[in-house]
């Protein structure tokens, strides 16, 4: 079965981001890895889901003993 492609917008109705953050992460080299469809500034983007939760993981701080 392949993997679920979101869209930035379905990824901000499942997640606590806009699809502006993650345009923003993108621009900046931050944030979960993305597809990029189609070429130029306007090319179609999707997240793999996996990759959304690598990266969740990936930021998850655990608290420590002091």
């Amino acid at each position: 079965m392949p993997e679920e492609l979101l869209t930035p917008k379905q990824v901000a109705e499942e997640y606590p981001f806009s699809p502006q953050q993650l345009a923003t992460w993108r621009w900046m080299g931050l944030g979960p890895d993305y597809i990029k469809l189609s070429p130029g500034k306007s090319g179609r983007i999707r997240y793999k889901r996996s990759a959304i939760e690598k990266w969740l993981d990936a930021c998850t701080v655990t608290g420590s003993a002091a």
